[in-house]
C-alpha cells in the first residue's frame, strides 16, 4: 500500500499525528486569500475586510483523543466541537487561488440532518494529512484494542458465541421434530 503523501512528504505516522494535534491556528495564507476575496468586490471592501481579520486572527483550532474542536469570532464567538465518532464524512475542497496558495478546506459532516458540512477547517497547508488523521479517528484505527470485559477476553467471548450458536441449532431440530400444531 503507498502512503498518500509524495514522497517528499512521506512521515512517520507518530510524527505526522504529533505535528497534526499541533495545529492551533490557520496558515497566515489564509490571511492573504481573505484579502484578495475581499477585493473581488471594490466598494464593499472596507465593510467585508473587518469581519474576515477579526475571523482570522479569532480562528483556533484544537485537535485531540476525543474530538476537533473550531472557534471564531469576538463580539459573536461560536465554537464548534466534533468528536471523531460522529463524523459520517470528510470531504477537501479548494478553489483556484486556494491551491495557488497552498492551502486546502476540509468538510467535515456529521449525521446532523443539515445537507452542508458541520465544520469547515480551513487554512491548513497539511490537509491531506489531517483528512487522513480524521479518516484514522473516524474508523478507530489505533483504539488500544477491545475492551476487556467480566466475560474476559476477545477468545472467551467467541466461546460464549459458539455455545449460543449451538444451543439455538438444539431448539431449531427440536422444534422441527414436533409435530404441526392443529
Amino acid at each position: 500500500m503507498t502512503s498518500p503523501l509524495p514522497s517528499a512528504r512521506r512521515v512517520e505516522p507518530a510524527v505526522a499525528d504529533a505535528a497534526i494535534l499541533g495545529i492551533t491556528r490557520p496558515h497566515p495564507s489564509l490571511w492573504t486569500y481573505y484579502l484578495l476575496a475581499c477585493l473581488v468586490f471594490p466598494p464593499a471592501f472596507p465593510f467585508l475586510i473587518l469581519p474576515a481579520w477579526f475571523r482570522y486572527h479569532t480562528m483556533r483550532y484544537r485537535f485531540d483523543a476525543e474530538g476537533i474542536s473550531m472557534s471564531w469570532g469576538i463580539l459573536f464567538r461560536r465554537e464548534i466541537i466534533l468528536n471523531y465518532a460522529r463524523i459520517q464524512d470528510i470531504h477537501l475542497k479548494s478553489n483556484l487561488v486556494e491551491r495557488w496558495l497552498g492551502l486546502g478546506r476540509i468538510l467535515v459532516q456529521t449525521a446532523s440532518g443539515n445537507s452542508g458540512a458541520e465544520m469547515v477547517i480551513e487554512g491548513i497547508r497539511e490537509y491531506e494529512a489531517v483528512r487522513d488523521f480524521l479518516y484514522a479517528r473516524m474508523r478507530g484505527v489505533g483504539d488500544p484494542g477491545p475492551a476487556k470485559t467480566d466475560a474476559g477476553g476477545p477468545d472467551e467471548l467467541a466461546a460464549a458465541l459458539r455455545e449460543v450458536a449451538a444451543e439455538l441449532r438444539t431448539i431449531r431440530a427440536t422444534l422441527a421434530q414436533r409435530p404441526p400444531a392443529e
